[in-house]
């Protein structure tokens, strides 16, 4: 599993982000295909629940290979061992539960097209500012300009594909935004954290955390759930494999990334989610949104520039 999760590089990081956003791009389908009638708080908090027990298996996994090989360690380090206060654990535990709570009620709000764009399409520019604003390291112009064109190639995505039916609220687009914030706040602590400790331990941590906060607020705002088989197939997938494995690999990816880069390459999400939607779903998409998702990647493609002539 080690020599999986391991890259020396930022060419090795930024694959490993990308591969963890295609494998987000593949929530919406899943969903769609039989979500049924579980709340979305519920998908949402349910999934940090078994991304949190997936997380917990494998450091387990780990530690009895490292026992067996005569390797002493504490199975859960703590953060002072590293170095680091653990109040940074529970900021990047309220960043990805924050993320789930704030992106699902403003999708509810705002609409699923819409606040998708608003929701990952601010993630980038939210990173940018606090890089900027509170880590006091710029991005370069040629970064900034690399995400702008790809932000605008989501928009015209969504501006494609009609957008949604109605004009959607001001208090659903706030959410989408601070779903957005949530995001990049995560993924810039989560950079210092796992410079420090292993991706297995930081992200045990913080899945836990986030499912604790996530869960009361799914019961608080959608009562009891309201279970069928193909919605646990379909949390155990998206707990799995979208939450669990795609941020094991977002976080060894942003070893040798900066973590601005890594939100703006997470935009790769709604392009994968595109194409399944037309190879899976079979759905129809007009010539806007073929152009739209052409500058996203090309926008990824300058951010991936700027990355590399910035180490």
């Amino acid at each position: 599993m080690t020599g999986l999760f391991t890259s020396s590089s930022s060419a090795g990081g930024i694959a490993l982000v990308a591969v963890a956003g295609v494998l987000w791009g593949t929530s919406g389908t899943a969903q769609s295909l039989g979500a049924g009638t579980l709340s979305p708080f519920w998908v949402g908090a349910a999934q940090l629940g078994v991304a949190s027990l997936f997380l917990a298996l494998l450091l387990l996994l780990s530690h009895a290979r490292a026992s067996a090989s005569g390797v002493a360690r504490p199975l859960l380090p703590s953060p002072a061992s590293a170095g680091l206060r653990p109040l940074w654990f529970v900021l990047a535990s309220l960043g990805i539960g924050g993320y789930s709570v704030f992106f699902y009620e403003g999708l509810r709000l705002a609409g699923v097209a819409v606040g998708t764009a608003v929701a990952i399409g601010s993630g980038p520019i939210w990173a940018g500012l606090l890089q900027a604003l509170v880590l006091r390291s710029p991005l370069s112009a040629l970064w900034w300009g690399g995400t702008l064109i790809s932000v605008a190639g989501g928009a015209m995505m969504v501006a494609g594909n009609g957008g949604p039916g109605q004009t959607p609220s001001w208090t659903g687009l706030g959410l989408c935004l601070l779903a957005g914030l949530s995001y990049a706040g995560y993924a810039l602590i989560n950079k210092r954290l796992v410079a420090q400790l292993s991706p297995r331990v930081v992200n045990c941590y913080v899945f836990t955390g986030a499912a604790l906060f996530a869960l009361p607020v799914a019961w608080w705002y959608a009562g009891a759930p309201q279970w069928s088989a193909s919605a646990i197939l379909v949390v155990v997938y998206l707990g799995l494999v979208v939450s669990g494995l795609a941020h094991m690999l977002f976080s060894m990816g942003l070893r040798s990334i900066s973590g601005p880069t890594g939100v703006a390459l997470s935009l790769i999400e709604p392009a994968a989610a595109f194409v399944l939607a037309v190879v899976v779903v079979g759905e129809a998409q007009a010539l806007p949104s073929w152009l739209g998702l052409a500058a996203l990647l090309v926008g990824l493609l300058v951010v991936v520039r700027a990355e590399t002539r910035a180490l």
